[in-house]
């Protein structure tokens, strides 16, 4: 009955383990990964902030590496294929591409799927947006995630990062397909837009960077959004030493139209549905249309950006507006009004959701052509994990950043205060998810609930997001006091004691977490285990 069940919410929801073009998802498996970014005075505090929703069949497993140092001559090995592991120790599948020399000595940081936070309050964000294939030269040593490891292992500042990444994909080259970066750190926000080179000559790169101004907010969802280069402006612009030469060379730019490079490197519109709903919502008053060429790379928000704003961000399913799915999806209810008298209302199908499997749709839009217009929400249920991060340049930095992270679907699963000074991650954390069902990862203590409620959505939402809610609620309320405890106790030089706090207060609120979680997965199943 219960793997019957799952494998009935797995074709409900679309929530199989696939890859891109297989028969669950279809093309819409492609947009992977969300990124908001809020500068300093965007925010309501002064934090500034970066985020990233790891969309796909993504490892979830995490850890905490710490800090290391190196003998003089020592090599840092560069591998390809750690996005698939089941284990920090599982290597099948993985190959070492080659060494470039080891720092002296390295920062710790969280090593998520894309490796996300150092201990010196630099967080970092993923979004790929692939690019021309012929731009791809995997001659070049580095893949992204390998290029976020390094710098956030050796810097301390967004600007400090980025030069670093040009400098090492100039010398060694940068084999993946298009990417973006987003950087923060206490100060400043930065985006990242890298391609390869080409398959000709040297692998090396080409690449801008631009900072958000610091009363803005931006946002990347798997499509290069930077448009024209400042080539004058290095405090709000950065990028490869030989950018309009090679661009010219490749013949991707004539040298005489103004130096866009979504356009130069070929990715067509720069926006789409998230970027164009994300950005409308945070500033209502600017009117964008989505039938525009571009959007403006950034924006100033109507209202002040709080971290639970962020997070929320990451909920957006477009419920109530014209791009709901759902919105065509309505069924009868009988019900008795106050005067006694029958009355039919038109509600959404309580077993439909935001998250159906292509295979749901196809066979909606069949028996009732036009029924549902895909659009790619923010939050899907084929979700690794996702973060948003914030830096404070108020406290020290072992308390200054904090990750609130989430596994599976974010418009589902709870967040988890997570410090850049922790010294480990809480338990289940180290097993990835993924490739099968696993009771001893930190996933499954969440995605089974998730999919359970999934199978009657209309019946389970109101009781899955106020539960969310409530730990949410809990958790900013305790940031203060815990992070009191722990300023105190670096005043008095006690910094390991306050780590070892910090670390054993993210420990217990996962574990809140997952007693809530399994206490709606025991519910869910008494009110579907029977069938409904």
């Amino acid at each position: 009955m219960k793997k019957a069940l799952l494998l009935l919410c797995a074709l409900l929801c679309g929530t199989l383990t696939a890859q891109n073009n297989d028969p669950v998802w279809g093309t819409d498996y492609s947009e992977s990964c969300t990124a908001l970014l809020v500068g300093k005075k965007a925010s309501t505090d002064g934090s500034v902030m970066t985020s990233h929703s790891c969309d796909g069949n993504y490892r979830t497993w995490a850890t905490v590496v710490p800090r290391r140092k190196f003998e003089s001559g020592a090599r840092d090995t560069i591998y390809w294929g750690l996005l698939k592991t089941e284990e920090p120790h599982d290597m099948r599948g993985v190959t070492i591409k080659g060494t470039i020399p080891a720092a002296p000595e390295t920062f710790s940081y969280l090593n998520f799927g894309y490796p996300c936070l150092n201990e010196k309050q630099l967080a970092i964000g993923e979004t790929t947006f692939g690019g021309k294939r012929e731009l791809r030269n995997e001659q070049g040593l580095f893949l992204i995630e390998e290029l976020q490891r390094i710098v956030l292992q050796r810097c301390t500042t967004a600007r400090q990062a980025i030069g670093l990444i040009g400098e090492l994909v100039e010398e060694y080259g940068f084999g993946d397909g298009g990417e973006c970066l987003t950087f923060a750190d206490p100060n400043e926000v930065w985006q990242l837009e890298i391609v390869g080179s080409g398959k000709q000559g040297k692998p090396t790169a080409m690449w801008v960077a631009q900072r958000v101004p610091d009363d803005h907010v931006g946002i990347s969802a798997n499509i290069a959004r930077i448009s024209d280069v400042d080539f004058n402006n290095p405090d709000y612009f950065m990028y490869s030493k030989d950018l309009r030469e090679r661009a010219k060379k490749l013949g991707l730019w004539d040298g005489k139209e103004p130096f866009k490079f979504w356009k130069v490197i070929g990715t067509g519109k720069p926006f789409a549905i998230r970027d164009y709903y994300v950005m409308s919502s945070l500033a209502p008053s600017l009117d964008l249309k989505y039938d525009a060429e571009e959007l403006p790379f950034s924006v100033k928000p109507d209202q002040l950006v709080s971290p639970q704003r962020a997070i929320a961000v990451y909920r957006e399913n477009y419920e109530g507006s014209r791009f709901d799915m759902l919105k065509n999806l309505k069924v009868a209810v009988k019900s008795k009004g106050d005067d006694g008298l029958e009355k039919i209302d038109s509600v959404t199908s309580p077993i439909m959701n935001h998250w159906m499997s292509t295979d749901m749709r196809n066979l909606v839009n069949t028996l009732k052509p036009g029924a549902i217009e895909f659009q790619r929400t923010v939050p899907v249920c084929w979700c690794s994990y996702s973060f948003v991060v914030q830096c404070r340049s108020w406290l020290p930095d072992e308390i200054g950043a904090v990750a609130y992270f989430s596994v599976d679907n974010p418009a589902q699963s709870p967040r988890i205060p997570i410090y850049s000074g922790a010294l480990s991650l809480p338990e289940g954390f180290a097993v990835c998810g993924q490739k099968r069902y696993r009771e001893d990862s930190f996933l499954w203590k969440f995605r089974e609930a998730n999919r359970l409620a999934q199978v009657a959505w209309g019946k389970t939402k109101n009781k899955m997001e106020s539960e969310a809610m409530r730990l949410e609620k809990k958790m900013f309320e305790e940031q203060e006091e815990i992070e009191s405890k722990a300023k105190a106790l670096m005043a008095k030089g006690e910094s390991r004691k306050a780590r070892e706090l910090i670390t054993k207060y993210s420990a217990d609120f996962a574990g809140s977490a997952v007693h809530s979680w399994d206490g709606l997965k025991r519910e869910f199943w008494s009110m579907f285990g029977r069938g409904f």
